[in-house]
């Protein structure tokens, strides 16, 4: 598939901080438009003509959608005359509401969902482009061919709660995928409308839902190998209420999924 089009969604809560300077290292690298970044790492004149940026504001109560709305990018259109960034604002629900807000406002051949501090840096966008010509979702993955994990800077406790969430969830829904959570997925935008259409859950977990989904769905999955860097500042940290959602959710993802028709020609 030949993509002529793009949206970057930006899942944002309470990021005035560091969505400024995340902003400023993508669409400073999409303005070089080179084939290739620093250190030989892939241009962005390998990407789509048309990419647009969609920052979706999870209900911040800071000056998240401020920042946005200030940003001179706003008033910049694509060679389609689409907004060059836009801001989506919906009352907070977690990542996963975000997301799919996101994903289901995309207009584009392709949707690429990322995190809104940019931990994958933004010359990873081609390795998901490139995947998704002969694929319906990239899964951008942690885990590099080698068996080395870029999460090894995360804290020992965090790796370790890693380690067993994986393990359950690769049996109970996700099969080969191993890096679930990885904020960084591609998807064409039929594939994005179906599942993000079909999603219910909005915690952390909601990756697996819909991983699980396009299993049975039949769509074709890459699993790509990215970069990423563990970036101070995250809200995500381990309590019992959280570890208890995210076990509950993981858990009922097959059972409320027990019918799953398999996509015509999938």
């Amino acid at each position: 598939m030949t993509a002529s089009s793009l949206t970057i969604v930006l899942p944002a809560y309470n990021e005035e901080s560091r969505l400024g300077p995340a902003l400023d290292e993508l669409f400073g690298y999409l303005r070089e438009h080179g084939e290739e970044g620093r250190d030989g790492t892939p241009g962005a004149a390998r990407l789509p003509d048309d990419v647009r940026v969609l920052v979706v504001d999870d209900g911040s109560i800071d000056g998240t959608a401020d920042l946005v709305r200030a940003r001179a990018e706003t008033g910049l259109m694509t060679p389609s005359g689409a907004p060059l960034l836009a801001l989506l604002a919906v009352p907070h629900g977690g990542k996963g509401a975000a997301v799919r807000a996101g994903m289901l406002a995309a207009e584009t051949d392709l949707a690429i969902f990322a995190d809104a501090d940019m931990a994958t840096p933004p010359d990873q966008l081609p390795l998901l482009v490139k995947a998704l010509w002969d694929h319906d979702l990239a899964l951008g993955s942690r885990i590099q061919p080698d068996g080395s994990d870029m999460r090894q800077t995360q804290s020992g406790f965090r790796r370790l709660l890693g380690r067993a969430f994986h393990g359950i969830a690769s049996i109970w829904a996700v099969g080969h995928v191993q890096d679930t959570q990885c904020g960084f997925k591609g998807f064409t935008r039929g594939a994005a409308h179906d599942l993000f259409g079909q999603q219910r859950i909005t915690s952390i977990v909601f990756d697996v839902e819909v991983i699980y989904l396009a299993r049975r769905r039949g769509y074709r999955i890459a699993v790509v190998p990215i970069r990423w860097s563990d970036k101070s500042g995250s809200r995500m940290h381990a309590r019992p209420g959280l570890a208890a959602r995210v076990a509950w959710d993981l858990f009922r993802t097959p059972l409320i999924r027990r019918v799953v028709k398999r996509r015509p020609g999938g």
